[in-house]
């Protein structure tokens, strides 16, 4: 958390009243609610009307997803279209109106370079778009930082409704929920420098969707539950916070020059796209990402495979197979993240680290 968000939350976490009570201190609490719902409106240049607090991106990734099907299957419409990059909040939901609502869900694969195939969309589109309740994509991939063509993507898209899982993006490049013309957009504020278990949907004004949560009607009756005061604030005080995108893209940059002189072997997944200035995502050839992850842990970095663990077996990431990767040369990724109060010191850090790393990971590898 940011310095100035984790003040604003314990500020809040002592002052008394429930949003949703008429008394002085519920109104008094209601008022620093819904200035935080402006300040975070006017960052993603919407209504603040439009912006509906969840406890997490997975939280408002489902509500839409599954709101948004549900109001196309009224209309005889029963397909899900999602990317084959999409993060598991929105993989698994799709999965689920598959198994539970009869949904078919279609994926829409990448180039080798991680972009959404915009000829398939198209063509699917063409074909059939009166069958289509929804689309899903994501504006950039929390993998490999690879931005996504939205605006394309809601101009194939004509009026079926568009979701885009915009997590990894929130103040870190260029993003406009009014410009870019989706039906929905998920935020959540630990990317951002807030703090954990709270997000938010974007939702256009007007736009009603089924609620996957009844109870007081609270945030146009689409998300029930006593509002989380405290963490709205501080999510709101968190992008106050200016994010320097030319100083963690030179950090990032400089990251990624240092580990092509130090593993001339190694290469970045995504180079040729537009990407977040704060993710690389880096294949090692010959090593197997969980043991560079623990060799790194012991050296006193923390990084990332990207990949899913379920019941102790490794799986490759989805994200690089669509991208063209084998399962070796998947399983041979980590990720690397770069944020607001990361350094020069930090990146040189890590690369007097790793080329040990890598030689002993290319070791207990053969």
């Amino acid at each position: 958390m940011s310095p100035a968000a984790f003040l604003a939350m314990s500020d809040q976490l002592q002052q008394l009243g429930n949003p949703s009570s008429l008394h002085t201190h519920g109104r008094a609490t209601r008022k620093t609610l819904e200035d935080a719902r402006e300040v975070i409106a006017q960052k993603i240049d919407c209504l603040a009307s439009e912006v509906i607090f969840t406890a997490s991106g997975t939280e408002a990734n489902n509500i839409a997803l599954k709101g948004l099907f549900w109001n196309g299957k009224k209309q005889g419409k029963n397909v899900v279209v999602i990317s084959s990059i999409e993060h598991h909040a929105i993989l698994d939901p799709a999965q689920w109106l598959k198994n539970h609502e009869g949904a078919e869900v279609i994926e829409v694969p990448v180039t080798s370079d991680g972009v959404v195939d915009l000829q398939f969309l198209g063509q699917l589109v063409s074909d059939r778009g009166s069958e289509i309740a929804v689309i899903s994509i994501m504006h950039s991939n929390n993998e490999t930082g690879v931005l996504q063509p939205l605006e394309d993507i809601v101009l194939i898209a004509g009026d079926i409704p568009v979701h885009t899982d915009a997590v990894q993006s929130f103040t870190k490049t260029p993003l406009s929920y009014k410009k870019s013309g989706v039906t929905a957009l998920t935020l959540s504020a630990h990317k951002v420098g807030g703090p954990l278990g709270i997000g938010a949907l974007i939702l256009r004004r007007a736009f009603e969707i089924p609620a996957l949560l009844h109870g007081g009607g609270q945030e146009r009756e689409i998300r029930s539950g006593t509002l989380n005061a405290p963490s709205i604030v501080a999510f709101a005080t968190a992008v106050k916070d200016s994010y320097d995108a030319q100083r963690v893209l030179g950090l990032r940059d400089s990251f990624i020059s240092g580990v092509k002189g130090l593993i001339p072997d190694a290469y970045i997944n995504g180079e040729n796209s537009a990407r977040l200035p704060g993710i690389v995502n880096v294949t090692f050839p010959g090593t197997q990402s969980d043991t560079l992850l623990l060799l790194l842990d012991s050296a006193h970095v923390s990084a990332s495979t990207g990949s899913a663990c379920s019941a102790g077996v490794h799986e490759a990431s989805h994200v690089l197979l669509s991208m063209g990767h084998t399962e070796e040369t998947a399983q041979s990724s980590l990720r690397f993240s770069f944020g607001a109060i990361s350094t020069q010191a930090d990146v040189d850090f890590v690369l007097s680290v790793l080329p040990d790393v890598i030689s002993r990971g290319r070791a207990a590898h053969k």
